[in-house]
């Protein structure tokens, strides 16, 4: 400290500058003193900051929120995808499914059809083979009564005859094995779905419209009439009875 040296009248013309011998000058205390302006600014800043950092954490909410809201229509957008290839699928699985049913109807109905033509065929072949023989077992009747009428006691030709009627008989044999019928309707009622009247006879013992005589045989093959037996048929007698009712 500083002691100013005064003349005795209490004056200091001058200042010393020397310090007093064994005294030290005190050092001036001073205080830290924090200025108003200076910490407002401080809060400003700080709070700025905060606003700042509010505002850059809602800007990521937001930008996260649109990416999510994009991911989730691209997501939505694949599933309407799946969806609509899913529908596809099924409907191609439905089209699929029937054309092979009706392509399995197609095929069993001409697999059905085919077997039927062949079986007809096959039928229509044997029918016109029997047709064919129809005319030989007719000459051998005809040839077997005309010998029997007119051969008298020939042993010879009674042998040929009965030689003759075995062939025949075992010809209509084979044939009915093969489902071949033969039509004799003498006596029976005449049909003019089988019978063919080639002429009539007066007859008032018979019913009226009865087969007398057959001319040629008639023959069926498979329940089908494949030739009408020619007779005649009488008339001038009774009329024949309806027949009785099946219980």
């Amino acid at each position: 400290m500083k002691v100013p040296v005064t003349d005795g009248e209490g004056f200091a013309p001058e200042e010393n500058d020397e310090q007093v011998e064994g005294i030290e000058p005190e050092p001036e205390e001073t205080e830290d003193v924090v200025e108003p302006e200076e910490e407002l600014d401080e809060e400003a800043m700080i709070e700025a900051a905060k606003r700042a950092g509010e505002a850059a954490a809602e800007a990521d909410l937001k930008a996260d929120a649109e990416r999510a809201r994009e991911e989730a229509g691209d997501l939505l957008a694949q599933l309407a995808q799946a969806q609509d290839a899913v529908e596809a699928a099924k409907k191609e699985a439905t089209d699929a499914t029937e054309r092979l049913a009706r392509l399995q109807a197609d095929w069993d109905n001409f697999r059905k059809r085919t077997a039927a033509e062949r079986l007809a065929e096959k039928e229509r072949a044997a029918e016109k083979l029997v047709l064919g023989l129809l005319p030989v077992l007719d000459d051998m009747e005809r040839a077997s009564e005309h010998a029997k009428a007119n051969g008298g006691d020939d042993e010879n030709l009674l042998q040929f005859v009965a030689g003759v009627d075995a062939v025949h008989d075992k010809m209509v044999s084979i044939l009915g094995k093969e489902g071949v019928e033969v039509i004799n309707p003498v006596g029976e009622a005449f049909d003019p779905l089988v019978h063919q009247a080639v002429g009539r006879v007066e007859d008032a013992e018979q019913y009226d419209e009865t087969v007398a005589q057959v001319y040629q045989k008639g023959y069926a093959m498979g329940g089908k009439v494949i030739r009408s037996a020619m007779v005649t048929v009488t008339f001038g007698g009774p009329k024949r009875p309806a027949p009785e009712a099946e219980n």
